[in-house]
């Protein structure tokens, strides 16, 4: 790495023997041991808001940067034509230079060699400008498309801000808490985690609803520096006292907007009260309506606010959208149609979108009755199904995906040829066909208005076909 590391090699080589290692755990296993879980009241109403005297609260470090030497001799022209030409816009006092180059973050170089290994290339443009931010210790609000790298923007510097902090000792909760709107969200972050982490013995856990508590509970007993939680899970540890936010100075908000628009803000304010409010809170969010501008203000101080793209909701510009209208009775016939046509392509995976869990049983059912290798998964699976579901669609053993919104984000799938027909489009890919089936009195909901700068789409050549009622 040019420069080397500007974090040291006591910093590097931190505690590489302090623990065994630990796998990310998806909690496929059972556990009986678990806390009951409460159905009945306010998520929360059980935990109290701490009263914080900053002067009796140990002190802890959150600002890491140094300006690499080359970032030095940037102009100010040249870096007002990289932000122009990346579409970052930079709101707040004080923001630092972007980085065109990854060793001019001067990660450790156990993070610069987990870059190379996964071939990546540069940053991103949040990447770009979110490393300097973060490293500096400053608040962040960043906006844009989900599928941008983000991720990354928010865990590399979690990693190095953890591994500048005293260990964990008995009883301690996570340094770093990252809260995720859904289960597939959260298990691909800490994948991502885990890779990055696992040379300096980071430990991470996934905490999410719909899986044993038993396995999850353990983690958090033995110690990690990582969660990645979803709010209904982590309340539900916190009020049994399975875990605490005591050491957590490190606070990452993925997806906001969504999270808000899936209810959670109760659960969110309730969490972020027992979280020291010196901590350094990252916020992420793909678009930036007046409930996520209220929670900036309220849950971060003397932010910066980094945006890539437009704020405002519109048509993902990567998207050619085609509408076919035709008669309701002929959906199904072009759904065939358009399948033998995919099927007979090399690359074919495909998904398919509806909107009940109804109909998509009864899709799945009618394509594989007439030999089409179709899986579904919708919101009554069992978390194990789906995981299983989804590994035989990237595998390419299923390569036809019938889905209700519960996939809608997070699929993560490696870049390919996939066909996506739906009305929400969330796939990461590089080129993509979708199909959307409405009828005449649903066709409100159709990509023309809903395909939004949240979309995973984040490459050219993508194709929307709406299928309308004709009368």
């Amino acid at each position: 790495m040019r420069g080397g590391s500007s974090y040291g090699d006591k910093d590097r080589d931190r505690g590489r023997d302090r623990y065994v290692r630990i796998s990310p755990r998806f909690g496929a296993m059972g556990g009986r041991n678990g806390p009951p879980s409460q159905k009945f009241g306010n998520p929360g109403e059980r935990l109290r808001k701490k009263r914080w005297n900053l002067d009796e609260l140990p002190k802890f470090e959150k600002n890491f940067y140094v300006e690499h030497a080359e970032v030095q001799h940037i102009s100010q022209y040249e870096i007002e034509e990289f932000r122009k030409k990346k579409e970052i816009t930079i709101r707040g006092p004080g923001c630092p230079k972007p980085i065109p180059a990854f060793h001019q973050a001067q990660f450790p170089q156990y993070v610069m060699d987990v870059l190379m290994q996964q071939n990546f290339k540069e940053p991103t443009a949040i990447q770009s400008q979110g490393f300097p931010v973060a490293l500096s210790g400053r608040d962040l609000v960043g906006i844009a498309q989900t599928g941008s790298g983000k991720t990354l923007a928010y865990l590399l510097p979690a990693i190095v801000h953890i591994n500048h902090q005293p260990y964990l000792e008995r009883g301690d909760g996570p340094i770093c808490l990252v809260l995720a709107p859904t289960r597939e969200l959260a298990q691909q972050v800490q994948q991502v985690a885990y890779d990055y982490g696992k040379s300096s013995r980071i430990k991470s856990t996934c905490v999410y609803g719909g899986a044993p508590k038993g396995p999850q509970i353990r983690d958090l007993e033995r110690g990690v520096e990582i969660c990645i939680a979803t709010p209904g899970r982590l309340i539900d540890f916190l009020e049994v006292g399975k875990t605490n936010l005591r050491r957590c100075t490190y606070l990452v908000l993925d997806e906001a907007d969504r999270m808000l628009d899936m209810g959670f803000e109760p659960q969110i304010r309730k969490i972020v009260d027992q979280i020291r409010p010196d901590r350094q809170t990252l916020m992420w969010s793909a678009t930036w309506p007046k409930e996520v501008r209220q929670l900036a203000e309220d849950f971060l101080r003397d932010y910066i606010q980094v945006n890539v793209g437009a704020l405002e909701l519109s048509a993902n510009h990567n998207i050619l959208q085609i509408v076919d209208v035709c008669m309701e009775t002929e959906k199904d016939h072009k759904l065939i149609q358009l399948m033998e046509e995919i099927m007979a392509e090399k690359e074919n995976k495909t998904i398919i979108f509806v909107e009940t869990k109804k109909r998509c049983d009864d899709l799945t059912r009618r394509m594989r009755r007439d030999g089409w290798p179709a899986m579904c998964i919708h919101g009554d699976k069992s978390q194990p199904e789906r995981d299983w579901v989804l590994t035989e669609f990237r595998s390419g053993k299923a390569p036809i995906l019938i889905a209700t919104d519960v996939a809608s984000r997070g699929l993560g799938m490696s870049p390919t040829h996939t066909h996506t027909h739906t009305h929400t489009l969330n796939i990461h890919k590089d080129i993509l066909s979708c199909l959307s089936f409405f009828s005449f009195l649903r066709c409100c909901h159709c990509p023309l208005c809903h395909v939004k700068v949240d979309a995973w789409v984040v490459s050219q050549g993508l194709k929307v076909l709406s299928f309308f009622l004709a009368n």
